[in-house]
């Protein structure tokens, strides 16, 4: 076969199907392919209805500086105990039972996250005797009173930490201590002055931790110890610490993971319904060190005004309560008029982001009013003017006379807060 037929029958080939690709005629020709079965009845294919392609959604992320929970702080006035404020409280067994004078305003205080008591006295030492002005030492009996109200922990830090010496300091903490309490300002020894009081409150997405430091710019003419200079946090020209150290003590709780420190200071002058060059000077100095969230002074009697100072953690400013007055006292209307018994809770609200560091929103203020003649009981004055709540020896006459003494100093601090928190958290008290 010539070469040009073969390449024909190759071109045939290509053309037409089934054709085999053995030569023909040649001997080593292929075994033929195997057939294809005989084609049947066509098949029908059921239809099929194709499945839905899945919607993908994507969760947003979530705003790490969205506020997640709120949180609200609370401190009073002085708990100044005077013979009169513990002989009100006197059983017949011989114990002392303060709680009914907290009764009015038990909601605000154990309504609250945090709640720290302004201890201005010490504990008389064991097995002594109370004392009254000017060398103060309240019965034991005050201590489990304040837990039993709502009282998480105290600022020890005032011009009468020192009345007792200091056993009268050593038995404060330890009945605080034992009481499941947190304590600043008073101590036992240099390593327990070192440390600072830290308060954890559980929140809904993480817990936030507040460190508490209580310092005093006054004396009662008194010193600490030589040997023991720690025992009491005195700061300025009457002590041997300085502002700057309190500053310092902030800056290492933040360091040892405080979301927020707040400050204690007793400061000021007595009777007194403003701050005087020394408060706004050492409160300017502690809110421009951006260590400080919040200032809660006491010791004037009476009540001074809120303010938002420039500066603070974030530069959005510290707030301060310059005096919230007296909460407890024996201190009477005929001697220093309505308003040393009138004094005032401060409310602080925190607002709690996802993460990063929270925040002290607001500091509000209510006016809380002392029935001296009726037990030394307290009540909110807002709920006494309205005839909500009645105190037992106060006339409408005596409420306004309060009202008179109060609202005047409060009222450019913005409006009066009238309902208590409310909180069921349970705080753990730490020191570090």
């Amino acid at each position: 076969m010539s070469a040009r037929t073969l390449t024909g029958l190759f071109a045939a080939c290509a053309l037409v199907a089934g054709c085999s690709s053995a030569i023909p005629g040649d001997d080593a020709s292929a075994p033929d392919s195997p057939s294809s079965p005989a084609a049947g009845p066509e098949e029908t294919m059921p239809e099929t209805t194709p499945e839905p392609t899945p919607e993908i959604t994507t969760e947003p992320e979530p705003e790490p500086n969205e506020i997640v929970d709120e949180l609200t702080i609370v401190s009073g006035g002085d708990v100044l105990i005077h013979s009169s404020v513990w002989e009100a409280a006197a059983q017949a067994d011989g114990s002392y039972d303060f709680t009914f004078q907290f009764a009015g305003v038990e909601d605000w205080i154990a309504g609250a996250d945090l709640a720290l008591c302004s201890l201005e006295v010490p504990i008389a030492p064991e097995g002594e005797a109370p004392s009254n002005y000017p060398l103060f030492g309240a019965p034991a009996d005050l201590i489990p009173s304040l837990k039993a109200v709502g009282f998480d922990g105290c600022n020890l830090a005032t011009n009468h930490t020192m009345d007792r010496g200091f056993p009268g300091i050593a038995r404060t903490v330890d009945l605080l201590e034992a009481n499941g309490m947190g304590w600043h300002g008073g101590a036992r020894t240099e390593e327990e002055f070192n440390e600072t009081q830290f308060y954890v409150i559980p929140s809904e997405e993480r817990d936030v931790t507040v460190a508490h430091i209580s310092a005093s710019t006054l004396t009662n003419g008194l010193s600490a110890p030589a040997d023991k200079p720690w025992a009491w946090y005195v700061v300025g020209d009457l002590g041997p610490y300085d502002v700057t150290d309190v500053i310092e003590q902030a800056r290492r709780a933040r360091a040892d993971g405080a979301d927020l420190v707040v400050v204690s200071m007793h400061w000021g002058t007595e009777y007194v319904s403003e701050p005087i060059p020394e408060q706004v000077e050492l409160g300017r100095q502690l809110a421009e060190s951006g260590e400080i969230d919040l200032v809660y002074g006491n010791h004037s009697h009476v009540p001074e005004p809120v303010e938002k100072l420039p500066g603070g953690p974030d530069g959005d400013g510290m707030w301060v309560v310059w005096s919230m007055g007296n909460m407890l006292s024996g201190q009477q209307v005929s001697s220093h008029g309505y308003r040393v018994n009138t004094g005032i809770l401060a409310t602080a609200t925190v607002e709690v982001p996802r993460s990063g560091p929270a925040k002290v929103a607001t500091l509000d203020w209510t006016a809380i009013t002392q029935d001296s003649a009726g037990g030394k009981r307290l009540f909110p004055l807002s709920k006494l003017r309205s005839g909500e709540v009645v105190a037992p020896t106060l006339s409408a006459r005596e409420i306004e006379a309060h009202a008179a003494a109060t609202y005047p100093v409060m009222d450019p601090s913005g409006p009066e807060r009238t309902e208590p928190p409310t909180s069921s958290r349970t705080v753990t008290p730490e020191r570090r």
